[in-house]
This record gives C-alpha cells, sequence and structure tokens, in this order.
C-alpha cells in the first residue's frame, strides 16, 4: 500500500466551501481521476483519506493538508495533476510527495495568518496589536457545543505584527495575482501576520480579532478577509512555521525507490 500526502487551496469564493464540501469534491476527483484508492472494511466501506487540521469555513488557504492511501503505486506528481484536473478551480492540488515517515498531523503544531482589515487605517492596527501583544492574557469568548466558553487568546499567539496593504495600482504583477490577494482593493487598508500555536481550544483568527476588539476597541467595518498561508511545525529558534512534508521529501530523496515506485513514475499519465 503506498500512502501519498497533498497540500491544497481553498481559494476566492470557494473559502466558503466548508469541510464537508470539500471531501464530497474531494471523493469526486478520486473517481474520475481513477485513483486506485484504498477501502476501510465494515459494511459501509469509504476511501482511506485522512485529513489533517482544515481550516474553518469562511477563511481562505494555501496550506491545507491530507494522506490518501493506494491499492497500487503511482507517481505522486503525475497523480496531482490528474486530481488538480478534477477539482473545482479555487480548490487547487498544488503539491503531492509519497509518504515516508509517519506523524503528519503531529507536525501541524502552528499556523501563519493573514487578516486583510478593509476599512481600517494602519495605525489604529498598530495600536490594537500593540494593546494585544502586551497584555499577558486576554479573555474572549466563543460558541462551541456545550456553550459559550471564555478562554485565553493572548497565550497561542507567538507574534502578531501589523503591516500597510498597497493599492492594487502600486503592486506588482505577481502580487496583483497572489492568492493572497482573496480581497483586491484600490483603497489602502490595514494587514495582520498572525503566527499561532495550534492548542486545545483553538485559537481562530476571529479569536484574536475578538480579542483586538476587547482590548483596543478595533472593529472593522466590514468582515475581516482571513487566508493561512502556511501550517507545520513550529520552529522555536527561527520563530517560523516549517513545511510539514519536507521530511518526506528529504526520506524520498535519500531511500532508492521501490519497484512499484519506479514503475509508476515510468507509467504513462
Amino acid at each position: 500500500m503506498q500512502r501519498i500526502r497533498l497540500r491544497y487551496t481553498k481559494r476566492g469564493r470557494l473559502r466558503f466551501t466548508s469541510h464537508r464540501d470539500f471531501q464530497r469534491a474531494f471523493e469526486r476527483a478520486l473517481r474520475r481521476a481513477e485513483v486506485p484508492m484504498a477501502y476501510s472494511a465494515g459494511f459501509t466501506p469509504h476511501p482511506k483519506v485522512s485529513y489533517a487540521n482544515a481550516a474553518p469555513t469562511g477563511t481562505g488557504s494555501e496550506a491545507e493538508y491530507l494522506e490518501i492511501a493506494l491499492t497500487d503505486a503511482r507517481d505522486p506528481e503525475k497523480l496531482r495533476l490528474l486530481l488538480d484536473e478534477s477539482m473545482p478551480v479555487g480548490l487547487d492540488i498544488i503539491d503531492a510527495v509519497e509518504a515516508r515517515t509517519s506523524g503528519l498531523a503531529d507536525r501541524l503544531t502552528a499556523s501563519v495568518w493573514e487578516l486583510r482589515l478593509d476599512g481600517v487605517t494602519p495605525e489604529d492596527a498598530e495600536r490594537a496589536v500593540d494593546a494585544f501583544t502586551s497584555a499577558e492574557t486576554v479573555e474572549v469568548q466563543r460558541k462551541m457545543k456545550n456553550g459559550m466558553r471564555t478562554f485565553d487568546a493572548r497565550g497561542a499567539v507567538v507574534s502578531l505584527e501589523a503591516h500597510t496593504a498597497q493599492p492594487e495600482a502600486q503592486k506588482s504583477q505577481s502580487e496583483t495575482h497572489s492568492p493572497q490577494a482573496d480581497r483586491p482593493t484600490d483603497q489602502a487598508c490595514a494587514i495582520l501576520r498572525l503566527v499561532v500555536r495550534h492548542v486545545t481550544p483553538a485559537v481562530r483568527p476571529d479569536d484574536v480579532l475578538s480579542g483586538l476588539r476587547a482590548v483596543a476597541d478595533l472593529a472593522p467595518p466590514v468582515p475581516a478577509g482571513v487566508t493561512r498561508l502556511a501550517q507545520g511545525l513550529f520552529d522555536e529558534e527561527t520563530g517560523t512555521v516549517t513545511d510539514p512534508l519536507a521530511l518526506d521529501r528529504e526520506a524520498v530523496a535519500a531511500a532508492p525507490p521501490t519497484a512499484a515506485t519506479a514503475a509508476a513514475a515510468k507509467a504513462p499519465a
């Protein structure tokens, strides 16, 4: 059995798809691409797909991950292209690697988020960020399955910085078509760059926005545009979030290919 790990996106209007919507679209893509999926046992077999830490509905993402199990070996890049062609535009399969290590979910310990605050001046954003980061705790409330829960939104935040968004006319072509430019505007606005650890209960970008409202009365006139830029293992020394698929790539490069993998690489697309 071969395991393939995939990275996919939620862009544009597709950020409003729920995790269940994505699951349905992905399973249809598996059938269209005729992927030799392994299935679970029991009365209701289902394809062996493991999803890891999906982004909340309504947020965009450049870094969602899943793992599939195959009965026959396939070349990861050829498989990625077939699946990407079968998915709606916006739910894009952008990376694939053969799983040679265990514990993908254990390597998703932090996320990098971008929060676009239309109608908020950079000065107001910086003032709110300073108030938030100087506080020892910032209590917020969120409705959960068992009712309203109060928790600290400050402890999980590794860093929070305010930036100024450039008007579209001043951007280069690559910046204008960047996947992060999910809600382009001709007016400058504030951008928050957030690095948050994955803790329990999870601290989400909207919790941080609630915290900014609580400590600095920052209330954007329109909902924030939120995009996850990366998620992976947090490196304490550099303060960065690392690629969770890097270990698999290194293991593939270091180990000789198996006969099945070599055959899959030579097979026509």
